[in-house]
């Protein structure tokens, strides 16, 4: 080994060796097989540290399965389809100075190559290029034989094969929907094609049209039970509002409505043409009717209305809405009179229409005061807002003023009323956006509803039953994710599946269309394992449905897939012996943010084409990457890409430090001094490996051991089995810490006790437990202990727990005299005293005798302190202790009660002889405090000047200091 760790020779030296050997080229055989995959980046910008996460989380588990014995497959692929690659190429093409800015200094592509790539291919072929060769860099064991783009002429016909197959199922449907679109583009979004709100939702508002001389004023709401307690309407005297002709289903209406609110409505399956302008002010002070109890209710000013909001005209229910309570109070000491309004608005009565168990009438009210909220500014009033309407869908029930619907529980009132509303011609749906949502072209986004667009039926039930099916037998790793995932299934409705510009394949029904970005990539994993053919001369013509449907489904023979291929049936055979071995996916890991749409998706597709024994097994989620605190962005950073951080600090280190800085599905935060810790942990590492290698260390298992050497190995036993038991719920950083931290600080006490002998044993097992997290260290590492030719860590057996190397005995006899060594120098601190001389006294025979009763009722479940107290008294030897035996057992029985399982275990048959340990360790403590160190037992203190041996307990020796 060299002196230095230099991360780059060492890394380059085996990313080398693993290619030329083809180790990570997995063919079937005798083994169980081990089939992961990860989501394919998407190539409109270089790998950041979110895909380092991600990816590496995926590859610590393939190296592990491969090292537990498993024939793993871990392939990838590129995704490139959709519209924002289009995009990127139209902005590059045209100089745009933020976008050169950014691909130069945060991608950092080198300028005379980005003013090169104003094309869609040639970014495709610059982004993949360059995505392989960062993965490569970080040391991923991937097989890249079986790499492809999502635009790959073969891979359209397997897209083509999936969608003809669902449209004969019928789960392709054309209709009118509301979708996510983008006026500029004139086409459909999907979450990759969104620059802000990625998250949001198409949500379903209420429009409830409130009447005034024969026009409607229409307020949006998701809670239409609230008709019923309206008590005016707000309008903002800042906005533009504009007078509307409104046609639809052959009904004629005139309705006033922001001119934000005139723009969505253009979208929407209505007619819509502006009449006049009107003045905002005109209708502040007016009275309009409510259509559904025929009360007459004012307007009144209220500037927090916003025109992009639902109409632009909004309802107030101060009985039940905090901020309409807190607007209404604002408004009572101000003069109205501009708006003709003299009246006094105190008079206003509010309207009970909901009961709830933890309020009375008037829960906004309540709510306003219980929290302090001082008016409609107070960031409180968000808060009470929540509880309010939390409490009211979740236990309320509508009162009595609310006619026939009253006793019917909020949470299933919406439905029922809307449809009601409608079929009385008051009430329409209208579709919003749960938050604002921009175009990755800059364009605001609306909500569309397309007519003849395709759809992929999400909504079918008996389509949601399989998903829900699914996830039942499946693992979802952390397993709270499960409810998640049903929770999605259940809201999901029906998604827009083709667009009109873009990369991607045309609908093979209907070539008018491109199938969008997110469809086509659902069970792409099934591509991999028939690809490795593809690679090899079978072109675009050869790939019929007959043959996806014989290798894939097991559909029709292998002479009907030859004949309609011209194909070989030998290699049509060999590629369905591939999918038969390889399928199903054994473990798709992805970050959080594709649960609500590609993981979702990536289910939906599997249960409607393949049969049960090829579902997904188990599915995992992992947490974000903030970068020193600031949310990532492709597009506008701050960004940190894996390139850089692989040249920066090598791929290891940035390994190490990604995986331990947070939990599975919590979000990590990537701070460089983070990563400078991990770099001196991972040279700590290399150090300690060499040097050990150096001393020419040997296997010492098989020489006599020494009570220190025991316990190192039963130490590392724990390590191993805590290591395997993280490893196995993808807690990577729990995993990290046993494997690493805790298990180095083990070795750090092992030496520091006099032990060496186990040091080679030592490394040679801490090397293939640490492997799959920092695998080119520990390729080093592997040869320099000797293992020699073919045999590299990547393939070794990774460790297992083996429960005949526990020892307790010498676990805890460890642990007495550690505990002595920190009591000791405890006092010391405090008395800052220099001690001549440190004289320990153990424990006594009755105490310890008592402690033993205990941890054996402890055992038995049956410890009581009376009962305890009892049985050690009807010993005749105990009775000279009477006094002392309750004190004692109050002391330590609630220490042994709230033991875990673990810990009690350790003290099975406890039989520690504390008096020949200490003494057996008497040079180790004697060289730590550079004085003389005396041991006794408490029944025989010897020399005890102030009586100290009476505080001897088990496993705490009394000291005395001089």
């Amino acid at each position: 080994m060299e002196q230095d760790y230099i991360p780059y020779e060492v890394e380059r030296k085996w990313q080398k060796i693993w290619d030329d050997t083809k180790v990570f080229q997995p063919e079937p055989d005798e083994r169980k097989k081990f089939f992961i995959t990860i989501p394919y980046p998407y190539l409109n910008g270089n790998l950041h540290a979110g895909h380092t996460r991600t990816f590496t989380i995926g590859d610590v588990i393939a190296r592990y399965k491969r090292m537990q014995g498993y024939n793993v497959l871990f392939p990838m692929g590129f995704h490139v389809t959709g519209t924002p690659i289009v995009g990127l190429a139209e902005l590059i093409a045209n100089r745009d100075p933020q976008t050169m800015k950014v691909y130069s200094e945060l991608h950092g592509i080198p300028a005379d190559i980005l003013e090169t790539l104003t094309t869609p291919e040639s970014i495709v072929e610059y982004f993949s290029k360059e995505a392989e060769r960062a993965m490569r860099s970080i040391g991923y064991s991937i097989d890249w034989r079986r790499k492809f783009t999502t635009t790959d002429p073969a891979y359209k016909k397997f897209i083509e094969w999936q969608f003809d197959l669902l449209h004969e199922k019928g789960l392709i449907v054309k209709g009118s929907h509301p979708v996510k679109w983008c006026p500029n583009d004139n086409n459909p979004v999907e979450d990759h094609d969104i620059l802000h709100g990625e998250e949001a939702t198409i949500v379903d508002y209420t429009f409830i049209k409130f009447q005034y001389d024969n026009t409607v004023l229409p307020c949006a709401t998701l809670r239409p039970e609230t008709i019923f307690g309206v008590t005016n309407l707000w309008i903002n005297p800042d906005i533009e509002h504009v007078k509307i002709k409104v046609e639809k289903d052959g009904k004629t209406e005139f309705w006033i409505v922001s001119r934000e609110a005139y723009r969505k409505l253009t979208f929407t399956d209505r007619k819509v043409e502006i009449i006049d302008d009107v003045p905002s002010t005109s209708l502040i002070g007016i009275k309009v009717r409510n259509p559904l109890t025929g009360n007459d209710i004012i307007t009144l000013p209220a500037s927090f209305v916003r025109g992009d909001n639902g109409s632009g005209i909004v309802m107030s229910v101060p009985a039940h809405a905090p901020y309409d309570y807190l607007a209404l109070k604002d408004l009572y000491d101000k003069d109205l009179s501009q708006y003709g309004i003299r009246e006094d608005l105190r008079n206003i009565k509010l309207i009970s229409l909901i009961a709830t168990k933890e309020f009375g009438d008037y829960p906004a009210v309540e709510a306003v005061q219980q929290l302090g909220v001082k008016d409609q500014n107070d960031p409180k009033a968000e808060e009470a807002t929540k509880i309010v309407y939390r409490r009211e869908f979740h236990g309320g029930v509508l009162k009595e003023n609310t006619g026939k619907y009253a006793g019917i529980a909020i949470s299933k009132i919406k439905d029922m009323l809307t449809q009601d509303l409608i079929d009385q011609g008051i009430g329409e749906v209208f579709y919003e956006f749960s938050e604002p949502v921009v175009c990755r072209c800059g364009t605001p986004c609306v909500v569309n509803m397309v007519e003849g667009q395709w759809f992929l039926n999400y909504s079918n039930p008996e389509w949601k039953e399989k998903v829900y099916r699914c996830i039942e037998k499946m693992e979802i790793i952390p397993e709270e994710y499960r409810v998640e995932f049903n929770n999605k299934v259940d809201w999901l409705k029906d998604k827009a599946c083709a667009r009109k510009k873009g990369l991607g394949t045309h609908l093979p029904f209907d070539d008018q269309w491109l199938i969008e970005s997110l469809g086509d990539s659902t069970i792409y994993m099934t591509y991999y394992i028939t690809n490795k053919f593809f690679a090899h001369g079978i072109g675009p013509e050869h790939l019929t449905h007959q043959l996806f449907d014989y290798v894939l489904l097991g559909k029709g023979s292998v002479q009907q897939a030859a004949a309609a291929t011209g194909l070989d049936e030998k290699l049509i055979a060999q590629m369905k012996r591939d999918m038969d071995y390889w399928y199903p996916v054994d473990l798709r890991s992805s970050g959080k943010d594709l649960v609500p749409n590609h993981l979702l998706f990536f289910l939906f597709h599997h249960v409607a084409i393949f049969e049960e024994e090829k579902w997904p097994r188990a599915l995992a989620v992992n947490g974000f990457v903030s970068l020193e605190g600031q949310k990532m962005s492709k597009s506008k950073g701050p960004l940190l890409t894996l390139r850089t951080a692989v040249e920066e600090y090598g791929a290891d280190i940035s390994r190490m430090y990604i995986l331990s800085s947070a939990e599975q599905t919590q979000d990590a935060d990537w701070r460089n001094s983070g990563v400078e810790a991990a770099k001196k942990q991972v040279e700590r590492f290399y150090s300690f490996a060499r040097e050990i290698i150096e001393s020419g260390a040997v296997c010492g298992m098989c020489g006599e051991l020494k009570l220190i050497d025991k316990w190192m190995l039963s130490r590392l036993q724990h390590r191993i089995r805590e290591t395997n038991n993280d490893m196995g719920s993808l807690r990577t950083r729990s995993a990290l810490q046993n494997a690493f931290f805790l298990l180095l600080n083990d070795i750090k006490w092992y030496q520091k006790r006099g032990g060496g002998n186990l040091l080679y044993d030592m490394l040679d097992t801490w090397v293939r437990l640490m492997a799959p997290f920092m695998p080119h260290v520990c390729e080093e590492i592997w040869r320099a202990l000797g293992h020699e030719g073919s045999d590299i860590v990547s393939l070794a057996g990774y460790p297992i727990f083996d429960p005949e190397l526990l020892n307790n005995s010498a676990e805890l006899a460890e642990e007495l005299v550690d505990n002595t060594l920190e009591d000791i120098e405890e006092i010391i601190k405090v008395t800052k005293m220099t001690p001549q001389k440190i004289v320990l006294y153990t424990s006594t025979a009755w105490k310890v005798n008592a402690f033993q009763t205990a941890l054996k009722m402890q055992s038995e479940g049956t410890l009581n302190p009376g009962i305890l107290i009892k049985t050690l008294m009807a010993e005749p030897v105990n009775r000279a202790y009477g006094k002392e035996i309750p004190k004692f057992v109050q002391k330590i029985v609630p220490d042994i009660i709230s033991m875990r399982v673990e810990r009690l275990e350790m003290f099975d048959d406890y039989e520690l002889d504390e008096l020949a340990i200490l003494k057996e360790n008497q040079q180790f403590l004697e060289k730590e405090f550079n004085c003389t160190v005396e041991v006794y037992s408490a029944d025989e203190p010897g020399y005890d000047p102030e009586n100290k041996s009476r505080f001897a307990i088990p496993m705490r020796p009394a000291i005395y200091l001089e």
